[in-house]
């Protein structure tokens, strides 16, 4: 079985090598000679618009992507020739934070107030709409931060419209959460459904820091309300493989933020925390193979290493810790790798989080 993805970074990585386990040859277009899926699967180099790329992977079975902007001639291009899971609509929603929203919005679901900006006028009305405090990001490839500016008074929305290069962009109400949750699914081509443990997470500069799932059964209401949610969203599109959609909690109520048709970084912890991991059960999803079970193994966490490296020996000594690195160069806000942490309880999990943090 042969499986082609658009973009090689680490996602791909993880995706490749659930993958090799299974059996599955992977094939990653990306255009760096150095990525990170480069190292266990069939590179193709080149840039993922570029057809000739798309001709050097035509005879795999079905085509996946890692990232929620895949160029949309190449999935559809692709959708010729195989299946593409998910489906190009899903692909094109995620991509687009205006469309995220009035899906949401379709289907009930929650979320905060939002107006589109298509111009320096439009963003004026938007405010008088929505209100300040609020965040003015582009409706297109914005991710870990990038793509947004506050604006916490009117007189500061010239300037972020700038600073944003006056792209169509969406303005949304700040709204004071008690934590973000996020909820990963798989479903399959037959509309088999599987969630994993509702997740929360911890951003510091619009980057995910570190991800906790919560013990099955922890807090039903939320659970149920959040899978709820989720189901809607992958039976309006269709959809097949993992999807994770990311929650503001206010009160115990859940507004959706956005959501991403891909393995996601606050998934992570499935590798060591769950029965079968999001990366194997998106590759099982896809190729339209029996999806393993999202069972909980006990209390684990996630924790991104960011911008920098701590000593490997460091690392390495962490009792009941996996090291997942990525093999990319250190830079400012770049994700390097992850770690995994397992423990017999919840105390022992904050005493190794708070291992880790000192480094």
């Amino acid at each position: 079985m042969k499986v082609a993805i658009l973009g090689g970074g680490q996602l791909a990585r993880m995706m490749a090598m659930s993958g090799h386990r299974l059996g599955v040859e992977t094939w990653v277009v990306d255009p760096k000679p150095d990525a990170p899926a480069a190292a266990v699967a069939h590179h193709v180099l080149g840039a993922l618009d570029d057809p000739e790329s798309w001709r050097a992977i035509a005879d795999c079975e079905v085509a996946t992507a890692e990232l929620d902007h895949a160029p949309p001639e190449a999935l559809t291009w692709l959708a010729r020739r195989m299946p593409v899971r998910p489906g190009a609509d899903a692909f094109a929603v995620a991509g687009d934070r205006l469309r995220e929203k009035l899906l949401f919005r379709e289907l009930g679901i929650a979320t905060t107030a939002f107006a589109p900006v298509g111009s320096r006028g439009e963003l004026e009305h938007a405010i008088s709409q929505v209100g300040v405090p609020a965040v003015l990001k582009t409706r297109h490839e914005g991710y870990d931060g990038r793509g947004q500016r506050m604006i916490r008074a009117p007189e500061e929305a010239s300037q972020a419209w700038q600073e944003l290069g006056g792209e169509p962009s969406l303005l949304e109400g700040l709204v004071p959460f008690d934590r973000e949750v996020s909820i990963l699914a798989v479903r399959g081509p037959d509309g088999e459904v599987r969630f994993w443990s509702p997740v929360a997470n911890h951003h510091e500069g619009g980057i995910l820091r570190h991800s906790r799932p919560l013990a099955p059964g922890a807090e039903p209401d939320l659970e149920q309300a959040g899978q709820q949610a989720v189901a809607k969203v992958l039976e309006a599109l269709d959809y097949v493989g993992v999807l994770a959609v990311e929650f503001f909690e206010v009160g115990g109520e859940l507004m959706a933020n956005e959501f991403a048709c891909r393995v996601h970084n606050s998934g992570h912890w499935t590798e060591e925390g769950a029965e079968t991991s999001q990366f194997e059960n998106h590759v099982r999803a896809i190729l339209g193979l029996p999806l393993g079970s999202t069972g909980w193994l006990g209390p684990t966490a996630m924790v991104n290493l960011i911008g920098s490296l701590p000593p490997r020996e460091a690392l390495l000594s962490l009792p009941n810790a996996r090291v997942h690195l990525y093999g990319k160069t250190p830079a400012p806000g770049r994700k390097l790798g992850h770690v995994t942490l397992r423990a017999s309880d919840d105390e022992g999990l904050d005493a190794a989080l708070a291992r880790l943090s000192r480094g």
